[in-house]
């Protein structure tokens, strides 16, 4: 803030900071045009019967809390985009644009406690 006045734009000027742009399909907001777009082809793929339980922001814990002599520490979860079931393989995906470090981690964490679920990014 200078003078009184704020440098921050209204959100609706303010671009995100991957430069993705949200969209509405069906009264659900995704994150991006990518992640929109990827629903509305497994919705196609669930409709036809290629997949089956088609699930939105599936979440899975990584570590469980825990008192430490600092405080609480809160639990590690990962949120996928989908989950769904495929030729009887039960299936993670996440629509990925950029690979954040935290995801990084959290996509190690989450190969070593679910060693049987696909993880897949498109």
């Amino acid at each position: 803030m200078i003078n009184n006045f704020t440098t921050e734009l209204p959100k609706r000027y303010q671009k995100s900071k991957y430069h993705n742009k949200k969209i509405e399909i069906n009264g659900i907001t995704f994150d991006s045009k990518k992640e929109g777009n990827r629903y509305l082809e497994l919705k196609l793929q669930e409709k036809l019967g290629l997949i089956t339980e088609l699930v939105l922001q599936p979440e899975f814990e990584l570590q469980k809390a825990f008192k430490h002599n600092t405080g609480l520490c809160r639990a590690i979860k990962y949120i996928a985009d989908f989950s769904y079931w495929k030729d009887g393989v039960k299936v993670i995906e996440d629509t990925k644009g950029m690979k954040t470090d935290v995801y990084k981690l959290k996509k190690k964490m989450f190969l070593f406690k679910y060693p049987k679920l696909k993880l897949i990014e498109t």
